[in-house]
């Protein structure tokens, strides 16, 4: 299999961002949360500052051979690990594992000293491979749901 393509966000990338974003939650998340906990998670629209959002810190999208988005991760200025998703039909296949390389290349370039997130139960796994340590177990809410997801931080030598 052809590596990811690695590139940065541009205006314009919303869309197709949200679209990856949604399966990824309500199909690549099934096995972890109820239905109403993903709906509350990601509804079926954007919300309008999106993409504002999206493109807000350092965001690093990869694509497949025909320039798809396949995955993409946002980092903030303050080494907030954002978004980390996946599409569904890529996951497990190296695409996560290639863009957050990049996201932590551009963290040591900063000299970041910590990152953190919030991280689903399968981000959890991804990141606690790639050296993240769990500091708390935690229960937010979104739309009156109550989602439970980890608080997590990795410091950078």
């Amino acid at each position: 299999m052809t590596p990811p393509t690695i590139r940065k966000g541009k205006p314009g990338d919303g869309p197709a961002a949200y679209a990856l974003f949604y399966q990824a939650v309500h199909k690549g998340a099934a096995a972890f949360y109820e239905p109403k906990e993903r709906a509350a998670w990601a509804p079926p629209c954007p919300a309008p500052d999106w993409e504002a959002r999206l493109l807000s810190g350092h965001c690093i999208i990869g694509e497949d051979d025909s320039a798809d988005m396949i995955g993409f991760m946002t980092l903030g200025k303050d080494g907030y690990l954002d978004f980390a998703y996946v599409a569904p039909a890529w996951m497990g296949k190296g695409v996560a594992t290639a863009i957050y390389d990049e996201i932590e290349r551009i963290a040591r370039r900063e000299n970041m000293a910590i990152l953190s997130t919030e991280a689903s139960y399968l981000a959890q796994r991804f990141l606690t491979r790639n050296g993240w340590q769990t500091d708390a177990r935690q229960n937010v809410i979104r739309s009156s749901t109550t989602i439970t997801n980890f608080r997590m931080s990795k410091a950078l030598p």
